[in-house]
């Protein structure tokens, strides 16, 4: 990781990097410089390495854990993953086909040399304003990728480009480039007792494989690491009051003596169906 000088540390170093690798194709004297296309084209050789935009890092941008304790403690140090998107173009002598050998030149080096090496890196931090950038201690290394852009998509870019004339270029983006924060986090507390326990399962106090149920009287675990007992013993009946228990008992005799008619009287009907089944099986003999 590194601090905030990181982006203009990278612009110097890719410049460095282009300039260090022309020959020996190139025997002409080329100025490579790390700025905005010219509104101007020079004559003399010269390839522009523009950063146009700096965008997050989408393979990193969920990894960023939570910085700061509940109590407001600094755990962690802050880090921003980003991606730097180059506009390199080329300028020449049309005649001679300058900004195309230039341009070949430069895809040649990117393709052969895609991560940022340290050497290159310590050299551009020999420049006053980047004496400060801890870039060449970072553990993660820049890599340049070739970016592939339409028509439309090359318009809109030199569109932004006010008044400045298209050029031949090729656009890079260069990742990964962690920016650390300020803050200094507190040292973690060590460890005061250490305990591991290996438990197979259906061992007492072993946690329950997904899907499969608890032995009745055996403790089973939930997912948040708590014991809790399975017992196989029906549930204590309720205790029911004094006084719902009188309720009960007087209303019952009354629910009994309206359905005993109800009875007789389904008594009596089958007696007599009965009966006359019996007299005419006797009628017949």
């Amino acid at each position: 990781m590194s601090n905030a000088l990181a982006l203009a540390h990278v612009s110097q170093a890719l410049a460095l990097l282009i300039e260090s690798h022309l020959q020996p194709e190139i025997d002409m004297a080329v100025k490579v410089e790390p700025r905005k296309p010219p509104t101007e084209p020079p004559t003399d050789p010269t390839i522009s390495v523009f950063l146009y935009q700096v965008t997050p890092n989408p393979s990193q941008r969920n990894n960023d854990l939570p910085t700061r304790a509940p109590d407001g403690r600094l755990v962690r140090r802050a880090a921003a993953a980003l991606d730097l998107q180059y506009l390199i173009t080329a300028y020449g002598d049309e005649t001679e086909l300058v900004g195309q050998r230039l341009i070949g030149s430069v895809v040649r080096t990117l393709h052969e040399t895609p991560i940022l090496p340290k050497d290159v890196i310590e050299l551009a931090g020999e420049k006053p304003y980047l004496a400060d950038s801890d870039l060449a201690e970072a553990a993660q290394r820049v890599r340049f990728t070739p970016t592939v852009m339409d028509i439309d998509e090359t318009s809109k870019l030199w569109g932004m480009l006010y008044q400045t004339p298209y050029a031949l270029s090729v656009v890079y983006q260069a990742s990964l480039v962690l920016i650390d924060g300020l803050g200094t986090p507190e040292p973690a507390k060590p460890v005061e007792r250490p305990e591991v326990r290996v438990l197979p399962f259906g061992a007492p106090g072993a946690p329950v494989p997904p899907g499969a149920e608890p032995h009745s009287g055996e403790p089973s675990t939930e997912g948040n690491g708590e014991q809790v007992k399975v017992s196989a013993q029906e549930p204590a009946p309720k205790k029911v009051p004094a006084k719902a228990a009188a309720k009960t008992a007087a209303k019952a005799p009354a629910r009994t003596r309206r359905s005993t008619p109800r009875t007789a009287r389904s008594t009596q009907s089958a007696a007599r169906k009965t009966d006359g089944r019996s007299g005419g099986e006797s009628t017949e003999n």
